[in-house]
């Protein structure tokens, strides 16, 4: 049951992210980021965890230090010294791109997954639109470009050896944001739509693993969850790696055509590479527990509880299969 304290804090989390969002000035922006950060430091806050306060803590200083940095090139900006780089490299701190990935898997690992998927979604709005508003500056265009090539390779090669599946979605997490930054430098229009799928598919998944209460590699593995739910959370990671013809490769597909509109071809090889190797272990994930299920164990014939679940994750998976190829191409 959520208590109130909870809604609260998560009220005026929500209030952080439309005061930073809708602020007409750098230092509104700055006090909505606060307000989001004081309001989720409570909410991820768990007796029941032993890691909780390792995670909080290490939480709180990578964002305070990513604070100081917004502080710190905006006192200078002000003295017309242009330091708009420090501040792009700050909110990349704050969203755990790579290179300064280094604190996002190992928050994550001491979180649940409802904090999880909060982590992974609502804490990304806010330093997301601010960064769309420095790509027109040229040394944050090239620091954004540096690091979504750079968060490409790191998210595709990290999570190759994670037995941890929230440890897996961290480093999932990171090759996304390597989508979602060179659709960014395309236009606003490719950067919203592929954050807004990336939140839809992200919300699928996680909700799956939180009903299985799936945190290893080997809970998948033996967990008694019936086969039709595990199929359709499949079909959820196929879609969230971006395998055609699932949702999840929509919008890699308006990127890849604005991509090479663009003439980006050498880093549109480097993100499909790095896609397949995403691809490698979504498909690990979900063909272990399928094959090392046996469909006619007593355990799994129970019924099961969420099927309004299943049926969106059915209908949001195959959209990409309703979507006309001649709209897409419009």
């Amino acid at each position: 049951m959520v208590s109130p304290f909870s809604m609260l804090f998560f009220f005026t989390l929500l209030l952080g992210l439309v005061l930073c969002v809708s602020s007409d000035s750098w230092f509104g922006a700055w006090v909505g980021l606060e307000l989001n950060l004081l309001s989720f430091i409570p909410l991820i806050s768990s007796s029941s965890n032993r890691y909780s306060s390792e995670s909080i803590l290490k939480y709180f200083l990578v964002q305070v230090l990513a604070s100081i940095m917004i502080i710190f090139s905006a006192l200078f900006i002000l003295m017309m010294v242009n330091l708009k780089m420090v501040f792009s490299l700050s909110l990349m701190l704050k969203l755990g791109a790579a290179p300064f990935h280094f604190w996002l898997p190992q928050v994550m690992e001491g979180l649940n997954w409802i904090q999880v998927l909060i982590l992974m979604t609502f804490q990304k709005v806010g330093p997301m639109i601010l960064l769309s508003y420095l790509v027109y500056d040229k040394w944050s265009l090239t620091m954004i470009f540096t690091t979504a090539v750079v968060s490409a390779v790191v998210g595709a090669t990290g999570g190759l050896n994670q037995l941890y599946l929230r440890k897996i979605m961290a480093f999932s997490s990171i090759n996304h944001m390597s989508w979602m930054f060179f659709a960014m430098i395309l236009s606003e229009y490719c950067w919203l739509l592929y954050f807004s799928i990336y939140c839809l598919l992200s919300f699928l998944v996680i909700v799956n693993f939180y009903l299985q209460q799936a945190y290893h590699f080997s809970h998948l593995i033996n967990s008694s969850f019936p086969l039709i739910p595990k199929i359709m959370s499949m079909m959820s990671l196929f879609s969230l790696g971006g395998l055609p013809p699932f949702f999840g490769f929509i919008p890699k597909w308006f990127i890849i055509q604005e991509m090479i509109t663009n003439n980006y071809f050498y880093p549109l090889m480097v993100l499909l590479m790095c896609s397949l190797v995403t691809l490698y272990f979504y498909i690990r994930l979900s063909i272990s527990f399928l094959i090392l299920m046996f469909p006619f164990s007593s355990w799994i014939l129970k019924d099961y509880e969420g099927e309004v679940v299943m049926n969106g994750m059915m209908v949001m998976n195959f959209l990409g299969l309703l979507i006309p190829s001649l709209y897409m191409m419009c």
